[in-house]
């Protein structure tokens, strides 16, 4: 026992908990591990912030056609970051991610405020992903004939900014869509009822999925990446034919990267959202059938073929229209629809990539409700946080009341919340998170440098640094309010940790927490 609010949790005393009745069933394989990182980063990203990254908007300027260095640039200071959560993956092959990384190399306080931090990644991220779906969803409707009213399918900000848009003059349809919401919805008791239905019931749909078992849900998952990586696949090569060179050079534009490195700066920091699904494997590592090998694999695996298909998409992107055109929350879609060809392939790609949206997003949802549960399972095993958080389903094995507990805060908050406060909130959040990994293993490198490594950081100290550099660096670009909201989260966090955890911890009492006994 130790009074230290920074004692460590030794990696031997992580690896001896899964034998203690608290493991979960190892299951995955390499290729579900790739897959769920490909189902957590090709989503939300690409498919709703590539177009206000290439734009910008009143607080940053944009990329242009030179988007594509943005992808680079944040898919370097990601690899760096995925090399060291390789190395813990494998060494360190328990359920919870940086929070289990950081307690075992930086101690429990540290362990504390990334768990804390992680909350913001993995289910105030969701919330950003299930109304980015709900749009996409929407969208695809409308191609079969189908419609939802608008006080069903937003959230009151919207609909009221919508509302005082139209009053102002503005007449194009999706913001008059958006204000039908306001002067349309019932009104029971004099307030307007507007609610993002089907961003709620999305999220209630991965909760049961996930309830019933993680091999089912990686299982579901891997055909949902085979048609959305497919359905990429069917954009850029429908695209490259409808590719006008001039629209990645032209003058009157700005040529290739009319703000120069500051836009293509200030793109990787939005578009890093796009980037974070190395992250969500890590939270399977506890149930990865062989994780020494197969979590460096599909960590690294994940990165790079999303990396490759991001590149050729926003070339793609950017070659078919001119890009200050292409800031609507659905690029691919403006794209098609200001691009020159064929009307009838027009309209059929259309439909399919809105198909391939929702399907792309609903792939995202599922890995990062997977995540959230996780890390809460992990925290409260460690005695952090209330021990019902870590009770595991007696047929399913899955850490259930905590899976039910996420969905349900996500799936309220993304039927009012609005997308715009949540992806800067993300990314600041998963950012910090990489710095508190890289630097754990350089520390961990010297306090238990005999422990045995799988896979080892190539170029360490040098290459964990880097990675603290870069990803300092993109955090730099984020608003000056995202700060402020980080630091208020984080304040918050430290008054849970001092009022229940620091009195509750494992480490600290010696009280076990047996969740074969909360069944």
């Amino acid at each position: 026992m130790s009074t230290s609010i920074f004692a460590r949790k030794s990696v031997a005393d992580c690896e001896a908990e899964v034998s203690h009745g608290t493991g979960l069933r190892r299951t995955l394989t390499k290729w579900h591990l790739t897959a769920l990182g490909v189902g957590a980063t090709i989503g939300a990203g690409i498919f709703a912030t590539t177009g206000t990254a290439i734009v910008g908007d009143a607080a940053r300027p944009g990329a242009g056609p030179a988007i594509v260095f943005s992808f680079l640039l944040t898919a370097v200071a990601c690899g760096f970051a995925a090399l060291c959560y390789a190395e813990f993956a494998a060494m360190v092959p328990i359920s919870g991610s940086a929070y289990t990384y950081s307690y075992a190399a930086l101690g429990e306080f540290v362990a504390w405020i990334i768990g804390w931090d992680l909350i913001v990644e993995y289910a105030v991220g969701n919330i950003g992903v299930a109304i980015g779906w709900s749009g996409h969803f929407r969208e695809l409707l409308s191609h079969v004939g189908l419609s939802m009213p608008a006080w069903l399918s937003t959230d009151y900000r919207s609909a009221h900014d919508a509302f005082n848009a139209v009053a102002a003059g503005a007449t194009d349809a999706p913001t008059a869509f958006l204000a039908s919401a306001w002067s349309a919805a019932p009104r029971p008791i004099g307030f307007p009822v507007i609610v993002n239905l089907p961003a709620a019931c999305v999220v209630f749909l991965m909760t049961i999925i996930l309830v019933r078992g993680i091999k089912e849900s990686a299982s579901f998952n891997n055909w949902m990446v085979i048609l959305k990586i497919a359905i990429i696949l069917f954009f850029i090569a429908v695209g490259a034919f409808l590719i006008q060179p001039s629209n990645w050079n032209d003058a009157s534009l700005g040529g290739f990267a009319p703000n120069g490195f500051a836009g293509v700066s200030a793109a990787a920091a939005i578009i890093f959202f796009a980037y974070i699904g190395f992250d969500a494997v890590s939270t399977a590592a506890e149930e990865a059938e062989n994780p020494a090998r197969d979590m460096p694999f599909g960590i690294i695996a994940s990165l790079i073929i999303c990396t490759v298909l991001y590149v050729l998409l926003s070339l793609v992107l950017t070659g078919m229209a001119p890009w200050k055109q292409l800031g609507t929350p659905e690029p691919m879609i403006t794209a098609l629809q200001l691009a020159n060809g064929p009307p009838v392939l027009l309209n059929a790609s259309r439909f399919i990539i809105a198909l391939g949206a929702v399907i792309a997003m609903g792939s995202v949802l599922l890995v990062f409700q997977m995540g959230q549960p996780r890390i809460f399972f992990s925290m409260a095993r460690d005695g952090l946080l209330p021990p019902f958080l870590a009770k595991v389903h007696p047929r399913f094995r899955t850490p259930w009341v905590g899976t039910i507990i996420t969905g349900t805060f996500v799936a309220t908050f993304a039927a009012f919340a609005n997308i715009a406060e949540v992806v800067d909130l993300t990314n600041i959040g998963t950012l910090f998170a990489f710095v508190l990994v890289s630097i754990g293993v350089i520390v961990l490198r010297r306090t238990d440098p005999d422990r045995p490594r799988p896979f080892r950081v190539p170029g360490a100290p040098f290459t964990p640094l880097i990675s603290v550099a870069a990803c300092l660096y993109l955090m730099l670009q984020l608003p000056r309010v995202t700060w402020i909201r980080f630091g208020l989260w984080l304040a918050a966090g430290l008054v849970i940790y001092f009022l229940y955890g620091y009195r509750h911890s494992v480490l600290r009492t010696g009280k076990r927490v047996v969740v074969d006994e909360l069944k």
